[in-house]
Formats: C-alpha cells, sequence, structure tokens
C-alpha cells in the first residue's frame, strides 16, 4: 500500500514538474521587411489557434528587420518561427547549430515545388528590359539577412559585374540602397526612388494574380490590385529552397514536442489560416538541415568577406 501511495506521489510530482516546465507564454518571430500592421493581422489566426491549443498566450515578436528575429532566437526570445528567410536561418546556425530545430519547410500546394526566386524588377513603362539596362542607376537591395532580397543577387552580380555591393558592383549602379524589406522594395520601384530593385515570388501560376507566393500577393491584398500592371520582371535567380519552420532548442522538450505537432495540425486542419501566415499556398514538407547546406555555405563566405 505504501508503494503504491509512493508511485503515485512519484507520478504527481512528475507531472507538476512538467505543468511548471510548460511556458505560460509562446514567442512567435514575424520577419520585418513588411507592412507590420498586415503582417499582425495575418498571423491572429496562429496566435488564436496556439493559445488554445497549447494554453499559452502568444505574443507575435514582428521584428522591423530580419536581424531582430535571428537575434530572438539566438538570445531565447522567440520560439518559433513559421516564415523565415534562409539566409536568417543560416545566420542562426552559424552562430550556433543547436539554436533551434527545422520543423519542415514550406511546399506549394499547387505543384509540390520547394522554392522560389529572387527577381530583378522595374517600372512596367520604363525602357529597362535586361539586368544591364541598369548600369548607372539606382537600385534597391531589401535587408543584408534576407537571401532573395540581397545573398541571391549579391551572388549573382559579383559574378556578373564584379566588385561588391560596397563599390556598387564596380560601379555598375548609381547607388545601391538597403530599403529594409520587399515592400519597400516594390514601392520604392514605384514611387521612383529606385530604377531597379529585388523581391521574390514563386514564378507560379497566374502572373496578373502575383503568382502563388511571395511579395507580389502580399501587396496586391493590401492596397496593390493592380501592382502586376505596374511593375517588369527583368530578371530571375536560381531556384532557393522556401524558408524553413524553426522552433527553439531552448523549449522544454515535452512542450517543444507539442508545438511541434501543434504547427503540423494548423496547417492541416486551418490551411487557410497557416496560408495566412507563410504568405502563400503552401503546405509543411519534411526537411533537415542538409537542404538548406547550399545557404549555409553561401552566408559563411558571405561572413568571411565582410571580415576580410
Amino acid at each position: 500500500m505504501k508503494l503504491t501511495s509512493l508511485a503515485l506521489l512519484t507520478v504527481a510530482m512528475t507531472f507538476g514538474v512538467n505543468a511548471a516546465d510548460a511556458p505560460k507564454e509562446l514567442n512567435l518571430g514575424i520577419l520585418g521587411g513588411q507592412n507590420a500592421t498586415q503582417q499582425i493581422g495575418d498571423n491572429q489566426c496562429v496566435k488564436d489557434f496556439f493559445d488554445k491549443e497549447l494554453n499559452v498566450d502568444t505574443k507575435m515578436r514582428n521584428s522591423s528587420d530580419y536581424s531582430g528575429v535571428i537575434q530572438g532566437l539566438l538570445g531565447n526570445k522567440i520560439d518559433m518561427v513559421l516564415s523565415m528567410s534562409p539566409a536568417s536561418y543560416a545566420s542562426v546556425y552559424l552562430q550556433n547549430p543547436k539554436a533551434v530545430d527545422v520543423v519542415g519547410i514550406v511546399v506549394d500546394d499547387k505543384d509540390g515545388s520547394q522554392g522560389y526566386h529572387s527577381v530583378v524588377i522595374v517600372k512596367a513603362d520604363s525602357p529597362y528590359k535586361k539586368l544591364e539596362d541598369l548600369k548607372g542607376k539606382s537600385f534597391g537591395m531589401a535587408d543584408p539577412d534576407s537571401t532573395s532580397g540581397f545573398l541571391m543577387p549579391n551572388q549573382a552580380f559579383k559574378k556578373e559585374f564584379g566588385g561588391t555591393v560596397d563599390d556598387k558592383y564596380n560601379n555598375t549602379f548609381s547607388s545601391v540602397t538597403f530599403s529594409g524589406g520587399h515592400e519597400q522594395d516594390i514601392l520604392g520601384v514605384l514611387n521612383g526612388q529606385f530604377e531597379g530593385a529585388v523581391t521574390w515570388t514563386s514564378m507560379i501560376g497566374d502572373y496578373d494574380k502575383g503568382y502563388t507566393s511571395g511579395a507580389f500577393g502580399r501587396m496586391m491584398r493590401m492596397d496593390q490590385p493592380d501592382l502586376m500592371k505596374k511593375i517588369r520582371i527583368i530578371w530571375q535567380s536560381p531556384l532557393i529552397p522556401n524558408g524553413p519552420i524553426l522552433v527553439s532548442n531552448n523549449l522544454p522538450a515535452d512542450f517543444k514536442q507539442k508545438l511541434v505537432a501543434a504547427i503540423k495540425k494548423l496547417d492541416k486542419e486551418d490551411h487557410s489560416c497557416f496560408v495566412k501566415a507563410v504568405g502563400g499556398a503552401q503546405h509543411i514538407g519534411p526537411a533537415t538541415v542538409a537542404d538548406y547546406q547550399n545557404i549555409i555555405d553561401m552566408k559563411r563566405d558571405l561572413m568571411k568577406g565582410s571580415r576580410g
């Protein structure tokens, strides 16, 4: 009888510890570079889902730039990111390979593709038809930690024109400016701040609708329904792997497991919410660090270069 009581007490204590370990708050990291009000609106349903599913208060940690989310993951201030830039993930990995776990990769609902492109856009009524036409013109990059908004075009421009971003790629452009994000790049082209700028898109589906995912669709939903008539794409990068879904390894193991299960449940049971949050008609597919090795290597080279 005593043994049974002891066993029950042990079980009760174990459950008590687990319950105490379970966080009361969940910090959802949201990458900057797009309209903050819209991003928070797009993630409100995510908060509602996790609050109910995990009995937590989900805080939306909306950063003004990509670096804020990187530092949040490294400093244990962010617990999960549903839509991470591959280059930003590479930054986290290179500083602490054990900081986060990859839950999966977002996969296109339409054709199962797992990538997107960096594209250079110009105004539709401009004379520019190819990258070389922008010689001597102003150019907009998004964010130093963005894959499509800097890492990929930077590598391509260095190969094409020589130099680096610091010398405007051998003075190919009259100026190269980091606008702060994809939305700012597109607006910069529309309002004449930049003659050309980079942004991201899946390049899949209907051009007039802004393709299946990317910065165009978000802006069209917001306040630019005729966006695709106002711009022209003159360059696209090789395929970039879609961003990973990440959870922090700083979470208690039991809770982390529940969080991963909840993320997958959100995708399946409230798919329209998931689509809103990740910015495209996409679902979760399997992924590991290996899927991002090429981006990690590119980021490592870039970091070496900036130190050298």
